[in-house]
């Protein structure tokens, strides 16, 4: 009798998610980390003393549009989500500044201090493409056969059949196209744009609409963030799954995927520890797995999937340790030294799409942008257990990174250089900053790949291109969740919907590996 019915490999949340529905299930599940700690790119730790930092995804934005949370009941776990609003912040080199608000009513009234035509813009763009939104984040939580995206994409969209091609004009298009036509200040057309540019892809590339075209999406689900850290996801995930009997073990990193007859059929770890399974599901990087098939993978599968393309990374991450929240000049911070509703918002730093685009084209030379776009993320102003009293953190994400560098230097020995660079440009904003921080760590797009295995540096495992996303993610042949070989199974980022949704991939890779087992060759 094989150890257990499944071996997961790798407790990223996905992976963790993907665990946490089939051992509710009854099976007996093995969850494999190489890390001292689960949760993949979703940690939170203290690396300051007294401070909490993520070390990767902080926002927890669309997992609300999944059952995940109450499917695997992690309120019982610890798992308690703060909602965030205002959603955004957004402030101009002007003197303008921008507040976008759960409620749609809210925001129009805040855009229409800049601009009043573009607040009735934004309020027909909600309207307009919300159905479209709703029914792309439905495609995002099944698998990605022509039989869902048909449904959910063009007969679920609710669009009248005498306006999908109207529509479908302005979908083959870049975002940042959509968003010129859309409106007409440079405010209102960077904020989306920016939004749109966190799953990669830069305004000009052509068919990335969608990016921007699912922002009515925010209005619904809102922004929230777990209290104690972004990491409490995964730690309440991992606490249901030793709840319900199943086996997670850190410090356990896998040497190979074993396979008999072109079926999985266990892993053997790095100390040589061998263990069997029913069947083998890799929550690793894509081309992570590949490596631990070795010549196990079939020809044609390894051809396929050497060619999904991780990119030349795109983003980095500093995390600071502070005295005091950042003090913008266009929206003074209390003087009693509390935080203002803008400290709430995720705060932007990007005054228009152009901006956005000479950011891209640095990357695409080679060099770290000059003028990068920000998020800057102040989440102990509304937690304050991330940080001792009357102190606070600062998460500051940047694009556009790229991995290698066109001067041959190595992010080690620019890393500090290409931080301080990013905080000057928040400065811009909030000149107090420079002189508040009090420790930092920075995650450069090497350290990401050292650290958290996001190969190359891309958060998002492969590029987020039209060619690797839906049925073609991670190959056309593997975009079920089913792998090249018999009974491997495969969940992640390199997955359906990739970064998008938290925790998509984990639920349909569990509602595909449980379909598999109520046919009739598992029993």
């Amino acid at each position: 009798m094989p150890d257990y019915d499944f071996l997961v490999v790798g407790a990223g949340h996905n992976a963790l998610v993907c665990a946490g529905y089939l051992v509710k299930a009854g099976y007996r599940v093995g969850v494999l980390e190489r890390r001292s700690v689960v949760g993949g790119a979703v940690v939170t730790e203290e690396i300051v003393p007294g401070f909490r930092f993520d070390l990767g995804g902080s926002a927890h934005i669309l997992i609300h549009h999944t059952p995940i949370v109450e499917d695997l009941e992690l309120d019982r776990y610890g798992l308690d989500y703060i909602d965030l609003d205002p959603l955004f912040f957004a402030p101009y080199p002007d003197g303008s500044h921008l507040t976008l608000w759960k409620d749609v009513d809210r925001t129009c009234e805040s855009i229409a201090q800049v601009s009043p035509q573009d607040a009735e813009a934004y309020r027909r763009f909600i309207d307009r493409w919300q159905p479209v939104a709703s029914s792309m984040v439905e495609a995002f939580l099944h698998p990605p056969t022509p039989f869902n995206l048909g449904r959910y994409l063009i007969f679920g969209s609710g669009i009248g059949r005498d306006q999908r091609l109207y529509q479908l004009s302005d979908l083959l298009r870049g975002y940042g196209q959509v968003l010129r036509d859309s409106f007409e200040s440079d405010q209102v057309r960077a904020l989306i744009g920016w939004m749109a540019a966190q799953s990669g892809p830069p305004p000009t590339e052509p068919l990335s609409a969608p990016f921007a075209l699912w922002h009515p999406m925010y209005h619904i689900s809102g922004v929230k963030r777990p209290r104690g850290g972004s990491g409490m996801l995964t730690q309440a995930l991992a606490r249901m799954i030793e709840d319900y009997g199943g086996e997670i073990l850190t410090d356990m990193p896998v040497q190979r995927i074993l396979v008999r007859s072109g079926r999985a059929v266990g892993v053997e770890t790095q100390s040589g520890r061998t263990l069997s399974a029913r069947a083998v599901i890799s929550g690793a990087h894509i081309h992570t797995t590949l490596g631990l098939l070795g010549e196990a993978t079939p020809p044609a599968a390894r051809t396929l999937l050497e060619r999904s393309r991780i990119g030349n990374g795109f983003g980095m991450i500093v995390r600071y340790a502070t005295h005091e929240l950042p003090n913008y000049t266009v929206l003074p911070s209390p003087a009693d030294g509390t935080p203002g509703l803008q400290h709430h918002a995720l705060q932007l730093i990007c005054p228009s799409l152009d901006y956005l685009n000479r950011a891209y084209g640095d990357y695409l030379g080679g060099i770290p942008s000059s003028d990068p776009a920000l998020i800057a993320m102040t989440f102990s102003a509304v937690d304050p257990s991330l940080a001792p009293p009357g102190k606070h953190t600062l998460f500051l994400w940047g694009q556009y990174f790229p991995y290698e560098l066109a001067s041959g230097v190595s992010w080690d020995e620019v890393g500090e250089e290409v931080a301080a660079h990013m905080l000057a440009v928040l400065a811009r904003y909030a000149p107090n900053v420079q002189d508040a921080v009090i420790d930092q760590l920075i995650e450069t797009p090497l350290y990401l790949e050292r650290t958290l295995g996001l190969l190359r540096g891309n958060v998002m495992h492969l590029d987020m291109s039209i060619d690797q996303m839906f049925m073609l993610r991670p190959a056309l042949t593997m975009s079920n969740y089913r792998g090249p070989l018999e009974r491997l199974y495969l969940t992640g980022a390199s997955t359906h919907p990739g970064g998008g949704i938290m925790g998509a991939a984990g639920r349909n890779a569990a509602s595909v590996i449980l379909h598999d087992l109520s046919r009739a060759r598992w029993r």
